[in-house]
């Protein structure tokens, strides 16, 4: 098992390794696996990868990110630019309904609300202004349009993810109230996290996601 001295090292290694992330003001921390980044960076699609970098180290089992977008230069543009540059990133998407998504830019933040079918419609939009120029964060508003349960949701969420984790994972429970579903269970590592959260919210009839998983090494 790493000492939490390795997985600083790591998890440092892996920033500077990483072309997205520019390293040179991050700090990291790490106790008990419990990873947090400190400092600035100069862009949020930097800040962006520097969680997904973090999260790729094995021997993390938590990442606090305290990180802060200082914008600089070029980089810095006006609301209404970036609203603009928005709406023309959603309209470019093939898998987001622009007709029902609405955008808001508040220095620099930008606020998605609206309501779509999907999980993914959702994710995809988040995603598509993420890294725009000038954009110091993003709030992810947009909501799941409610729908008839199937009364088979669960047992179809369960054969999903037997089909996707590993065998341990396999026996994780998956408890469905309405359109909500809570998943508790063990997972070997960030990667299978995120395989299996896509899973879950790619049942029909899912508006909500009550997440009890960790990773454990």
């Amino acid at each position: 098992m790493k000492t939490d001295k390795q997985i600083q090292q790591d998890v440092l290694d892996e920033l500077e390794w990483d072309p997205a992330v520019n390293a040179a003001e991050i700090g990291v921390t790490a106790k008990g696996g419990a990873v947090t980044l400190s400092g600035s960076v100069d862009s949020y699609g930097s800040k962006w990868a520097a969680e997904r970098a973090a999260l790729r180290v094995a021997g993390v089992k938590e990442l606090a990110v305290e990180l802060d977008v200082e914008l600089t230069g070029v980089s810095e543009r006006k609301d209404d630019d970036i609203a603009r540059a928005a709406e023309t990133a959603l309209n470019w998407n093939e898998f987001v309904p622009t007709d029902k998504i609405k955008i808001m830019v508040e220095k620099g933040w930008l606020t998605l609300s609206g309501e779509v079918d999907w999980a993914y419609q959702r994710q995809w939009a988040a995603d598509s202004v993420a890294h725009l120029r000038g954009v110091t964060g993003v709030t992810n508003n947009i909501t799941i349009r409610q729908r008839v349960v199937p009364s088979d949701i669960k047992s179809n969420i369960e054969a999903a993810l037997k089909r996707v984790a590993q065998s341990e994972a396999q026996a994780m429970s998956v408890d469905v109230n309405g359109g909500q579903v809570t998943v508790k269970g063990p997972l070997h590592s960030w990667a299978e996290h995120d395989t299996i959260t896509h899973a879950v919210w790619s049942a029909p009839g899912v508006t909500n996601v009550v997440d009890r998983t960790y990773v454990t090494y």
